[in-house]
């Protein structure tokens, strides 16, 4: 048996986030899954792959008991030890990148 990894969450579940939650769980890691659209998350929990990324859904489906899918941040917080934000930052009208999903993500930790 090998050595225990860190739980980790993973906000958001988008292309970054859930292919990322997917990896580690693969290797071993309980990951708290966090995204803000409950029709997502219903999905994830009955096994549906809301992108398409060659292996993911056989990923996710392999590791789904150390895969946790949930609307609410606290219970994340309270689990894991590491933290990735993986939410959307698409371009302003300038070119920079809208960093208020990030923010309301910080902003919603207590």
């Amino acid at each position: 048996m090998g050595a225990a990894r860190e739980p980790i969450a993973v906000i958001g579940t988008g292309y970054v986030g859930l292919v990322t939650a997917a990896g580690f769980a693969k290797l071993g890691s309980e990951v708290w899954c966090v995204d803000i659209d409950a029709d997502k998350i219903e999905g994830l929990e009955r096994g549906e792959i809301p992108i398409y990324e060659p292996g993911l859904g056989e990923c996710v489906a392999a590791n789904r008991e150390r895969l946790h899918f949930s609307t609410e941040l606290a219970p994340a917080l309270e689990h894991a030890r590491l933290l990735f934000v993986a939410v959307g930052t698409p371009p302003t009208y300038s070119g920079d990148a809208d960093l208020s999903a990030v923010h309301a993500v910080v902003d919603a930790m207590p």
